[in-house]
């Protein structure tokens, strides 16, 4: 089969204002970034039809290394869906250059289900990292200038909580002193970097409803602790103002297309393991003012951006999605039953079935959310119908619809087994009122202990010092009654990346609470995860290139 770029360079694009008025977007709104790309105004963003739109979610077993294709299912759907006679979008994220030219070589669906044009997606853009990078970065220039300017003064913070960020895997930037050389070159201190995915801005950004509630949340962005326990935020450098200016275009949704010419909204990035792992409020509200279906993805497995859709995004916005679809493979399966991961292609009825178990913790979690929920299984060429007949009747005898995905190499086609599975379940059993898997009232501890106990099937949760010394800052700030954000691997339940399936019994160590202000949530560090990713021996960008003049390398 052809490589995904070699299918995306074959796809005819259209111009970008015939795929907006395919959903009655007025071509005179848009905001062209060349032929094939534009954002959207917020304005156009309609309440009334936002409550009369389908929103369908796409999560996933644990993932695994051989990769589970959820990206690739949420494009599928939207195509099916239309396929079926149903007008339908999809809402994604944006790629980050971290894991582009780290792991992944790009994110923008694969096979014959992508959005496009994938290789500007899966770079530069429409700059919106860029604009969130600049914004993060010009705060902490701000914050470094005013402790330089005023310490004559005695001015001073007795701990600085802002970090920079930069969109590349780079664990020689984790930790850092700046201010070093002469004493006009600043004042010495330890800093860090985290990966623009990770910023506070890009939370914000995500969470924003508008460029009002935008130019709030960054004014109360805690950027420190003064000297008598005060807190120091952005309002208090009073540049709230031109850090909004910076974002202003990058808070706008960004319209691209699918490999069918069929409409698509990419924005806004965070990653769903170390922040909240879902696009932008805004974007999904466009989508939905203008689509009767809308397909979006959260990042990872179910147990962590599932999770932080409903209690983070969908407790602050009021959105209810009409269904859940959950993603599975054979050999992620197989991996999670204990199959090595040189032998997941071969048939292992044993494996598949102790694998199930990871299936089924995370179709009940969605349950316990009050979700209806359908299996999606994206089929690979090594799969073989005795596999799917005995996945098939495991989700029968748990009441669970079951559905077959074959876009990656039918395109749309492909998945209308999938859609129609869908569009049934919306129609006969819709998902009932969203439960959250805890309360606004509950203390950050009860929110924790909640989500790594009923969630992920922890049996205890422990925390360092510096982590207890934040819950007594959290309570004195008043800001116990925001959502958390649990920070861990994606690769387990428990925040041991190696402990695969459906483990239990496990302590989950929070070694970090990180105050977001401005995005209105708590983030709890657990285990030995990283918010600034490393590069792996052999990176990706080792086979990037342009070859021929074309782009060579991205997947």
């Amino acid at each position: 089969m052809k490589t995904d770029i070699e299918i995306a360079r074959e796809c005819p694009l259209r111009p970008i204002e015939q795929i907006a008025n395919y959903i009655s977007i007025p071509s005179a709104e848009l905001i062209p970034y060349g032929r094939h790309i534009a954002k959207v105004p917020l304005h156009l963003i309609n309440k009334e039809r936002v409550k009369q739109s389908n929103l369908i979610l796409v999560t996933a077993i644990t993932p695994t290394k051989a990769g589970i294709g959820k990206t690739t299912v949420s494009i599928s759907l939207a195509l099916g869906l239309n396929k079926i006679g149903k007008k339908a979008v999809c809402v994604l994220r944006e790629p980050s250059l971290g894991p582009c030219f780290g792991v992944k070589g790009g994110a923008a669906g694969g096979g014959y289900a992508q959005v496009l044009p994938m290789e500007k997606i899966n770079l530069h853009f429409t700059g919106d990292f860029h604009a969130i990078t600049s914004a993060h970065n010009m705060i902490a220039a701000l914050l470094d200038n005013y402790l330089y300017q005023h310490r004559d003064e005695g001015f001073a913070l007795k701990e600085v909580l802002w970090k920079r960020v930069l969109d590349i895997n780079d664990r020689s930037l984790r930790h850092i002193v700046t201010g070093l050389g002469n004493k006009t070159d600043g004042i010495p201190a330890e800093s860090g970097f985290d990966i623009t995915p990770a910023s506070e801005i890009m939370a914000i950004l995500c969470l924003a409803t508008d460029l009002e509630d935008l130019r709030r949340r960054i004014d109360n962005i805690l950027l420190g602790i003064r000297l008598d326990d005060s807190p120091f935020r952005v309002k208090d450098l009073g540049v709230g103002g031109a850090i909004t200016v910076l974002l202003q275009d990058a808070i706008n949704p960004n319209l691209v297309q699918t490999t069918e010419q069929t409409p698509a909204f990419v924005h806004g990035g965070p990653f769903a393991n170390i922040a909240h792992g879902c696009n932008t409020l805004v974007a999904t509200q466009t989508a939905m003012t203008f689509s009767d279906y809308v397909v979006t993805e959260a990042g990872f497995g179910a147990d962590l951006g599932a999770e932080k859709f409903f209690d983070i995004k969908c407790r602050k916005s009021g959105l209810q999605p009409k269904l859940t679809v959950i993603v599975a493979t054979t050999q992620g399966l197989k991996m999670h039953g204990g199959v090595p991961v040189e032998q997941i292609k071969a048939p292992c009825a044993e494996g598949l079935v102790q694998g199930l178990k990871n299936l089924d913790r995370h179709i009940a979690n969605l349950k316990k959310f009050g979700q209806n929920v359908v299996v999606c299984f994206n089929r690979f060429a090594t799969d073989t119908e005795e596999e799917f007949d005995l996945v098939r009747k495991h989700c029968a005898e748990l009441g669970v619809n079951f559905a077959i995905n074959n876009a990656f190499t039918e395109g749309g086609a492909g998945a209308v087994q999938l859609a129609q599975a869908v569009v049934d379940s919306i129609e006969n059993a819709p998902s009932g009122p969203l439960r959250f898997a805890y309360e606004d009232a509950d203390a950050p501890q009860t929110k924790i202990e909640k989500i790594c106990k009923d969630i992920y099937g922890a049996q205890r949760v422990a925390y360092s010092k510096s982590a207890l010394r934040m819950f007594d800052r959290i309570q004195k700030l008043g800001l116990g009654h925001y959502p958390v954000c649990i920070a861990k691997t994606q690769f387990s339940f428990s925040a041991d990346s190696k402990l695969y399936g459906c483990p239990t019994g496990f302590t989950i160590n929070i070694r970090d609470i990180v105050i977001n202000a401005g995005a209105e949530m708590i983030v709890a560090i657990a285990g030995d995860i990283m918010r600034m990713p490393g590069l792996s021996k052999s990176p990706q960008a080792e086979r990037i290139d342009i070859v021929n003049g074309q782009i060579e390398g991205l997947s």
